[in-house]
């Protein structure tokens, strides 16, 4: 796996966490409590990058099913992870975001960053690239979250862009591309 690729399974696991940021950072405008944007950012990439490496360290148990089957498992998770993404986006299943209690940022963060569980065990395969992996998704989780409040408080009810629909896109052709190169190419 490259680095390339980390970098897009951490832009695709970071769009929820940018979701609900855009949903934070619009209810600065309407909320009494004082908004905490770096709290909420730390957190989200805290989980969502510890979250894959909780997922690598149990599917090492299993390393001997995982690397025989490894690549089907990636496509089937992303697969998952990204239609469930997809359908979450066309069917607005989350309410807005609003409220900055730190018990209600660590149950975001966490609702945020299950799907990045299952993720870990992509990087069985190449067990020297788990920490940078772990980094990487955490930081783009980290910045995606204080950009993505940003976006909701200047931006306000005018943006419109379907982030979930986005990353679970990229989520899939991501699993299609590990598929590929486990499958048919090796």
């Amino acid at each position: 796996m490259d680095i390339l690729s980390i970098i897009l399974i951490a832009i695709g696991l970071a769009m929820d966490c940018f979701a609900v940021s855009i949903a934070q950072g619009l209810s600065v405008t309407t909320g009494t409590e004082r908004p905490k944007p770096f709290t909420m950012a730390l957190l989200f990439g805290l989980f969502q990058g510890g979250m894959p490496l909780i997922g690598y360290f149990a599917g090492n148990l299993f390393a001997d099913f995982f690397s025989r089957y490894a690549p089907w498992i990636a496509l089937a998770l992303l697969v998952f992870i990204g239609g469930k993404m997809i359908w979450e986006s066309l069917h607005e299943t989350e309410e807005a975001a609003a409220g900055w209690s730190i018990r209600r940022l660590l149950v975001l963060a966490v609702a945020t960053s299950i799907d990045a569980l299952a993720t870990g065990v992509i990087f069985i395969p190449v067990p020297e690239r788990v920490w940078m992996g772990v980094g990487i998704i955490g930081l783009v989780s980290f910045l995606f979250a204080l950009g993505g409040y940003h976006i909701g408080k200047y931006m306000g009810k005018r943006f419109t862009l379907n982030v979930e629909l986005i990353g679970g896109l990229i989520l899939i052709g991501i699993g299609m591309k590990i598929w590929l190169e486990g499958v048919v190419l090796n």
